[in-house]
This record gives structure tokens, sequence and C-alpha cells, in this order.
């Protein structure tokens, strides 16, 4: 599925009216959430401070390093490519919603990006905890016509002459985007360019990070 169609939806209308529907499942997480921690059976930094950490250390570092591993090795990305399931069992990578994982190269010219317009299925071993906005109604269905306008206003800009392909998730296949590997890394080790390989650019929203950031 590729580009280019207009509506006006935006992500932080979706997050702001979740918020105020009572039978958004946000609310009722919340007051769960609240209830527990007013009986005292749950602390709440504790619950925060774990959430956190599976969203951007745990899982996400899972599916990063074999990002940087595949930048290193040509071998293991050739095998990504024809076989990822094959190359998650023999590296005993296992866990929620990665029955079957396809995994699709970022390269010049060609970016990717994943979704789920049906519900959210999403690599939760590979990626930690889905985004709020990858599960949100607008991104499900303007990514899937608009996929450039989407990415622009992530702060994704790309060059009008990449072709932008989507890939839509579902209960059977996930997909994980392999991005391009930053300029000026060449002799790093794998888990220094681990630390440039994010979430959002697993799923195709984002570059990896620059070398040069900090």
């Amino acid at each position: 599925m590729n580009d280019d169609h207009a509506d006006g939806s935006s992500h932080g209308d979706h997050d702001h009216r979740s918020r105020h529907d009572a039978s958004s499942p946000v609310i009722r997480v919340e007051a769960l959430e609240d209830l527990l921690v007013e009986r005292g059976i749950a602390d709440r930094g504790r619950i925060d401070a774990i959430i956190e950490r599976f969203e951007h250390d745990i899982s996400p570092m899972i599916g990063a390093r074999l990002v940087a591993q595949a930048w290193i090795d040509p071998g293991l990305r050739q095998q990504l490519l024809t076989d990822a399931d094959a190359v998650l069992a023999d590296m005993d990578i296992r866990g929620a919603e990665i029955e079957h994982i396809e995994v699709k190269f970022n390269e010049p010219g060609v970016h990717n990006v994943v979704v789920c317009t049906l519900c959210s299925c999403y690599p939760w071993a590979l990626l930690g905890l889905p985004p709020n906005w990858y599960k949100s109604p607008e991104y499900r269905a303007r990514v899937v016509r608009e996929p450039r306008a989407v990415l622009a206003e992530m702060g994704l800009e790309l060059d009008p002459g990449t072709e932008v392909r989507v890939w839509d998730s579902s209960s059977e296949t996930r997909f994980l985007v392999l991005p391009e590997r930053p300029a000026d890394t060449e002799g790093w080790p794998v888990e220094r360019l681990a630390e440039l390989v994010t979430r959002d650019s697993m799923i195709g929203v984002d570059r990896a990070a620059d070398p040069g950031s900090g």
C-alpha cells in the first residue's frame, strides 16, 4: 500500500477525546489503578517504573540489538529478509505477538512504515508496549491513505522521490522495519549501534538516531 490522500484528523485530538470518554479503555485502566493505589494494593511509582522500563529498556532493546547486528552482519541481514522467524528461533527470541515476523528494509529511495488497520497487532516481544498513537483510529486510517503527510506531522520529512511502503499487520503477520544505518558509525560495536535504534524507527515513523546528536 502506498501514498497519498488527505483529511484533517490529528493524533492529539484522539488522545484528548479518549481521556474524556467514560467508555475509553484509558479511563477504565486509570480508574482501576487509582482504586488499587487508594486501597494500598499497588504503588503508583512502581507501576510507572515498570511500564517505563518495559517500554524503553527491555523489549525495545531486543529489537534494537537485532537491527544493530543486521547492520554489521550481511549474512544475518539476508537471513532476516528471507526467513526472520528462523533467525528469531535460532537466537531464542520468543514472546508475545511474534509468531510470524517479516522484516522490511529501508534503503535509499524506499521507506517502510507499519500499521495495523483492524486493531493494533504489534510485535511486543521485540518493541515493548505499543505507543498510544499506534492504536489510534487516526493513525490507523490516515497512514494508509496519506503516509507521507502523517510521517511529516510526526517529524519525519522524506525526499519527494522516496517511495513509501505501508505494511498492514494482522493476527498472522507482524512487521519490523530495519532502518538505514546512520553514517559515521563504521567500526561501532553492536551495543553502541543498538543505542541509535529507537522503537519508532523500527515502526517506520522515524529514522535511527543521529550518532552526532549526543
